[in-house]
């Protein structure tokens, strides 16, 4: 039986076999028959009757459990108690939560925290603003702000639908960077409201990470808020998206042994990742990109609505190429795909340039599947997990924003971004570096304190830290 890639879960079946029709191996076999893949099994109890099993299975969805339940219930003698998802079970709750500092054990404690010690460093930062960044958690806290218009690849779900994704980012803040970051859902698709909002919500705040707003809107919340908030605001889904796959880009063009600026870059997808990834692509150097979306090459004769189009439209494709992805893809060194599963078939990669890149970045269905390309491309990069060269954002935001938190800059400037890149790429050694491994794992501990570092030095550059260096610690 075919079961797609990319194991996404996993579940407990709860199952009761009776001894004298039932066997183990049975349950077994049809589990893996059905493409379930067991992990663990505990005995819960047993009797001279029935043995009550846990039975541990990956599985790649909702679809896939129920295919295993069936397969299950068709055996003699075995009952299934329950069904047990354990993504569920670990969101039970929530997944994050606030505790104090320090333990308040008597009333000296609670007057120093409260009542009537917190007076006097309530009055020096009303006499001196910029000591809430010292004073309160304003020097160490992120707000992660969503409308829910444009979650993972689900779409519009909504403000409560996108808590868990949010609440998943503040851990990651957590874990990778000792940012404390707290999601804040918005019940508003209004841009305006949206921006009266965090701008009355930032005294709280050192940075606001914004997070899957739909495009176009989402250009013009971030513009406004950098504009008028005097803390860095950045859109992950743009710019953190653009700096990892900018970083991939600086080690697979040595292996292919091109110059990143020569390269002929084809951009599937003209949204919000795949504006700031051209943007983030010219502040490297490279000038020939031509973005493709459902109508094709978008050119400077063309007539668009959407403005963000229009400066597109202005600013890539030097030589005004027209036509459809496969028409535009010959002779192609490197092709990024911010838009949907498919679009890029085995023969539009056989007409790029020799050795071709693809990054194939949607998600949780890539524009090729690896195994599709491989005959053709040199290094290829996805979005996902379960394949080598995961162009992941998870690799840049927290040690961005707790590079910015600890220089205090008052915003993210390109020159920041790229630095960040830099620092990404720098992790994979030269010894190291080949055709599956351009770009460091999630996990790689070095990679955010590397991109911090890097972060706070070009911040200094470019003039937005506020903070005196020889108090920002190495």
């Amino acid at each position: 039986m075919s079961i797609p890639s990319g194991v996404n879960t996993s579940i407990i079946l709860r199952l009761e076999l009776d001894k004298d029709t039932a066997s183990f191996g049975s349950v077994a076999t049809a589990i893996s028959d059905a493409g379930g893949d067991i992990i663990a099994i505990d005995v819960v109890r047993t009797d001279k009757n029935i043995t009550v099993r846990d039975i541990t299975i990956n599985v790649y969805d909702n679809k896939h459990t129920e295919l295993i339940a069936a397969a299950i219930r068709k055996l003699a003698g075995v009952k299934i108690v329950h069904v047990s998802d354990q993504t569920f079970l670990l969101h039970l709750g929530g997944k994050i939560e606030m505790s104090p500092k320090y333990p308040i054990k008597n009333r000296d404690d609670l007057s120093r925290v409260y009542t009537p010690g917190v007076a006097k460093v309530c009055m020096a930062i009303h006499e001196k603003p910029s000591l809430a960044h010292t004073l309160t958690i304003k020097r160490n806290t992120v707000a992660v702000i969503s409308d829910g218009t444009a979650v993972l690849g689900l779409g519009n779900i909504g403000p409560e639908a996108a808590m868990p994704v949010m609440e998943g980012k503040a851990m990651l803040f957590k874990q990778l960077a000792g940012v404390d970051a707290f999601p804040i859902c918005l019940a508003t698709q209004d841009t305006d409201e949206i921006v009266n909002i965090v701008k009355a919500l930032s005294p709280t705040f050192g940075g606001i990470n914004l997070e899957d707003i739909s495009a176009p809107r989402c250009f013009e919340i971030e513009q406004r808020l950098i504009e008028e908030l005097d803390i860095p605001v950045f859109h992950d889904d743009q710019h953190g998206t653009a700096v990892v796959l900018l970083a991939g880009l600086f080690n697979a063009v040595k292996i292919v042994g091109k110059q990143l600026e020569d390269c002929k870059v084809v951009l599937c997808g003209v949204g919000a990742a795949g504006t700031a990834c051209t943007k983030m692509l010219m502040a490297a150097g490279v000038r020939n990109i031509i973005g493709v979306d459902r109508q094709g090459a978008i050119t400077r004769d063309g007539v668009y609505d959407n403005p963000f189009w229009q400066w597109y439209a202005e600013h890539t494709n030097p030589k005004q190429i027209q036509g459809s992805l496969s028409d535009v893809i010959e002779g192609a060194d490197i092709f990024i795909g911010v838009s949907g599963p498919g679009v890029l078939k085995r023969e539009d990669v056989a007409k790029m340039a020799e050795n071709p890149i693809v990054f194939a970045m949607a998600n949780p269905t890539p524009e090729i599947l690896p195994e599709e390309a491989e005959p053709y491309v040199r290094v290829m990069a996805t979005g996902r997990s379960d394949y080598p060269n995961q162009i992941n954002n998870v690799l840049c935001f927290p040690g961005l924003f707790r590079g910015v938190l600890d220089c205090r800059a008052s915003r993210v400037t390109e020159n920041m971004k790229l630095a960040a890149a830099k620092a990404i790429a720098s992790v994979v050694q030269e010894d190291e570096l080949n055709e599956y491994y351009i770009i460091p794992s999630v996990f790689n501990q070095s990679v955010a304190e590397r991109v911090r570092d890097a972060v706070i030095e070009a911040a200094y550059e470019d003039g937005v830290a506020r903070r005196r260096k020889e108090k920002v610690k190495a």
